[in-house]
């Protein structure tokens, strides 16, 4: 295990458990109705730690999660055995035989894909635990509304497949489509309880749902953004999903730079003034979005402009007018005064995408409190 020293010596993440516990809670407070949550830990939670992070909310109490690969699965089921864990897209080849053997949940989308699910489940002498997927209009992944009842004959019939849930994802364009969205799953639904057949947990939304349409909270929720910060744009009450992730970095040296020249690869934006360049220890392979001369990181409490070209280890800083910078300092990339909302901004990034790039060499602190409680790297582990 990295010492705390060895952690922060580069580039590093930190993860607030204190506002993770918080914004779970305050999750768990938006459900109405019974409704169960669905953590969702795919794309290592949002770039937190997956294993990490499914232990920590195994022992808060949850039970059922989801992510995007079988991959994925396994790593959260190495940390919670005794949790449920759903993969939401593809379980290719020789991935399905073993998820089922391992009980994890799988989607099926498609005829073929029941079909090849059938399958496995025979090969691993257990019966698959499966939710259906419906194409309600974000035309992704799905069975249409009309042939869902079928397909769901098809794997009750089979002796091989236990039907858990039912689901969709809304594409959130406006409330007019989400609720023919919703229409069409209610339609998939009744029509497969009209033969007879089992539906399980039905859901349909996101963070963003959960707050939007409470009304249509359904069995369960999918919340993942919410967990590590994101909430949905004009939220009334932001204190409730609080970022619970800090990327920063190492100074690593200081240069005097002459007016007129230019920084790293780039040749258009030539220096306007003699200044101080400080080159810091992370580059857009560490996460930070590769900007030429725009955006900024915070060193001693104070904005520097990012300066020059970022590279793929490595970027630079102005900080000719931030006095008293030494080589070692710490540079706040995300976190402190830079809110996700402008980390995602000035990089043309996704909210979700911008948490989720911090990269697998980036150790990750574990904090409560203000107290570090675990260190974790893919690197050297």
């Amino acid at each position: 295990m990295l010492t705390l020293e060895e952690a922060t010596a580069r580039c590093w993440a930190e993860v607030d458990l204190g506002r993770l516990r918080d914004n779970y809670h305050t999750a768990l407070a938006h459900l109405t109705g019974g409704a169960r949550l669905i953590a969702v830990l795919k794309a290592n939670a949002y770039g937190l730690g997956a294993a990490r992070v499914a232990r920590f909310l195994r022992g808060e109490g949850q039970t059922f999660f989801a992510a995007a690969s079988f991959g994925e699965a396994r790593e959260i089921k190495g940390a919670a055995p005794d949790a449920d864990v759903l993969i939401l897209g593809l379980a290719g080849g020789g991935e399905l035989e073993k998820a089922v053997g391992a009980g994890m949940i799988l989607t099926v989308f498609s005829r073929a894909y029941a079909e090849n699910v059938i399958a496995a489940a025979r090969r691993a002498g257990r019966k698959a635990r499966v939710h259906l997927k419906v194409e309600t209009g974000l035309h992704r992944l799905g069975l249409m509304p009309e042939e869902a009842a079928g397909v769901a004959a098809l794997l009750d019939g089979s002796g091989a497949a236990s039907i858990e849930g039912l689901f969709t994802h809304l594409a959130l364009r406006d409330g007019a489509s989400d609720a023919a969205q919703l229409d069409r799953l209610r339609f998939a639904r009744d029509e497969i309880a009209r033969r007879g057949l089992p539906v399980g947990l039905v859901h349909a939304l996101d963070s963003i749902g959960m707050v939007r349409y409470p009304e249509a909270q359904m069995d369960a929720v999918r919340a993942g953004a919410w967990l590590y910060g994101v909430y949905p744009r004009r939220y009334a009450r932001p204190e409730e999903s609080r970022l619970a992730l800090a990327v920063k970095a190492r100074v690593a040296q200081l240069h005097k730079v002459a007016a007129g020249e230019c920084l790293g690869y780039d040749e258009t934006h030539p220096l306007r003034r003699d200044s101080l360049i400080a080159t810091v220890s992370a580059g857009y392979m560490d996460g930070f979005p590769r900007l030429n001369g725009e955006g900024s990181v915070e060193i001693r409490g104070r904005r520097a402009p990012v300066a020059g070209l970022v590279c793929m280890d490595q970027m630079m800083a102005d900080v000719t007018d931030i006095p008293g910078v030494r080589e070692g300092d710490e540079v706040i990339l995300l976190g402190g005064s830079i809110g996700v909302d402008e980390y995602a901004s000035v990089g043309g990034l996704n909210r979700n995408e911008s948490l989720a790039r911090t990269g697998r060499r980036v150790p990750r602190v574990y904090m409560d409190g203000g107290r570090v409680v675990d260190i974790a790297c893919e690197m050297g582990e």
